[in-house]
């Protein structure tokens, strides 16, 4: 057994092991040790358990950080400032650099625009979400990061799919699929209209799109405009207010916007783009 260190008595207390001087003001009666206890010190004390704390610490003011505002984009939701012009310029020259051409493709005379990069990249994906969701933003007067006036968004079979749901959510919206003729179960409205090689149909459910709601077409590319024309004329048989419609791509030498009837926004020329890249 180690040796123990001799104990001293509290009216013949050592300097503190703190270094700092005591002072024999602050020693305590042995008659007050004896009735005092861990939770009720001597009369001569405050109790600390009841007695409030002096409070010597001030707390500097809070100060936003330059990146507070866009806090709730890094969990996944839409930004809560405006952009500027610049950005919305900027973000498109990056796609538009990703975009690639197959000349010939499916068939002779074909020059194919392939958008699959922009979806196979993350970096691409989430600027094209941004992308469309600024220019949502531009052609019916709304902020990002607040509720759009938009209420429902309706993709056309198949590649609106792509971005159609990812946008609705970003606008606060709902997303509704047009598909074609037979793939979609219930009672359904139907629309035709005509392809290079015949007609075809697009259907959507009849309780797909509730009387009033503003909606908004979005597709890939906009060719000819049959289909897309066919979609506007099923979101009005339902009963749904259409906005516009929004494309990635016009091939503009097909003059397919002058089939439809309301407002038509797209981010980029495709063909046109394709001659320049060419030359």
């Amino acid at each position: 057994m180690s040796d123990q260190p001799p104990t001293h008595s509290l009216d013949c207390a050592p300097r503190p092991s703190h270094g700092y001087p005591t002072d024999d003001s602050q020693s305590v009666e042995k008659s007050q040790v004896k009735d005092s206890t861990a939770s009720h010190p001597p009369a001569s004390k405050p109790d600390p358990t009841t007695a409030p704390a002096p409070s010597h610490f001030h707390p500097p003011q809070q100060k936003t950080a330059p990146h507070a505002q866009n806090a709730a984009a890094e969990g996944g939701l839409p930004p809560t400032t405006p952009a500027s012009p610049p950005e919305l310029a900027h973000l498109k020259v990056k796609l538009q650099q990703a975009l690639r051409q197959f000349p010939d493709f499916p068939s002779p005379g074909i020059l194919f625009e392939d958008i699959m990069p922009l979806f196979s990249s993350h970096a691409l994906h989430t600027d094209l979400i941004r992308v469309l969701e600024l220019k949502v933003a531009e052609a019916f007067g709304t902020k990002t990061g607040e509720k759009s006036e938009v209420d429902v968004v309706v993709g056309l079979e198949s590649r609106g799919f792509l971005f159609g749901p990812t946008l609705a959510l970003r606008l606060g919206a709902g997303f509704v699929p047009l598909r074609k003729k037979g793939k979609l179960p219930g009672e359904c409205e139907t629309e035709g209209f005509e392809k290079e090689y015949g007609e075809d149909f697009f259907q959507l459910q009849k309780d797909a799109i509730a009387k009033g709601q503003r909606v908004v077409v979005v597709d890939d590319i906009i060719a000819t405009g049959g289909s897309a024309a066919a979609a506007g004329r099923l979101v009005r048989k339902l009963g749904g207010e259409l906005l516009g419609y929004v494309f990635m791509m016009e091939l503009d030498f097909l003059k397919g916007r002058d089939k439809l009837d309301a407002p038509v926004h797209t981010l980029f020329a495709g063909q046109e783009e394709g001659l320049k890249k060419e030359s």
